[in-house]
């Protein structure tokens, strides 16, 4: 579980904020009386500024609320503190975990077999199977299988690889280059990382912290 123990008595939490768009726990956190700092730096639960105050009005305004005072910032000069209902985001970031963790996939290695004979036709639907595998995640081994002295064209196994691999440049890298083993001629493709946009890795560079 991202978030542990309870919002309340003053104690300490990691808590799971967004930074840069992408969950992280930010461990250690201080809630209510386990926030030492003289004065903080107050935001509300809508997120408005409320300014520098001493950290017994912030809890004050916390606790007229009913909710809690969270140190969203502890390395801030002075700290930023955020009311909040602290339970409920507790609760509420759990949820976001667990169907998170539903909707990932586990990456596979599937295996598309051809033999060194094959014609255009053929290619063009193993092509699109190699492609339909990398679209769901999965890396793909290509295996180019001789038989007898076809051994022998080693270099048309390599260039029907080199096929597929220029066939899927555009969503795949080479992640194994094109090897023999055996009887075979082996090479792995593996789906390109999606770019990070350039908002997230602003955000990431300068760990802000969305609350």
């Amino acid at each position: 579980m991202l978030v542990q123990g309870r919002g309340t008595g003053g104690k300490r939490f990691p808590l799971y904020f967004l930074v840069g768009g992408a969950g992280v726990i930010i461990k250690d956190l201080r809630v209510n009386q386990a926030i030492k700092a003289r004065e903080v730096r107050l935001v509300s639960p809508e997120g408005e500024q409320l300014g520098i105050v001493s950290l017994k009005d912030a809890l004050k305004a916390a606790a007229d609320r009913g909710l809690d005072l969270v140190e969203v910032a502890p390395t801030a000069k002075p700290p930023v503190c955020r009311i909040m209902d602290f339970g409920k985001y507790k609760y509420e970031q759990a949820k976001k975990d667990r169907e998170a963790k539903k909707k990932q996939k586990i990456s596979e290695l599937k295996e598309i077999k051809v033999r060194p004979t094959i014609d255009d036709h053929d290619f063009d639907v193993k092509l699109r199977s190699v492609r339909r595998f990398l679209a769901d995640g999965d890396r793909v081994r290509i295996v180019v299988m001789f038989r007898g002295r076809e051994i022998v064209h080693l270099d048309i196994g390599k260039a029907i690889l080199e096929r597929f691999a220029k066939g899927v440049a555009d969503s795949a890298v080479v992640e194994k280059v094109p090897k023999v083993e055996g009887k075979n001629m082996t090479m792995t493709l593996a789906p390109k990382l999606q770019p990070v946009p350039q908002k997230e890795k602003r955000s990431e560079a300068s760990g802000e912290v969305q609350a």
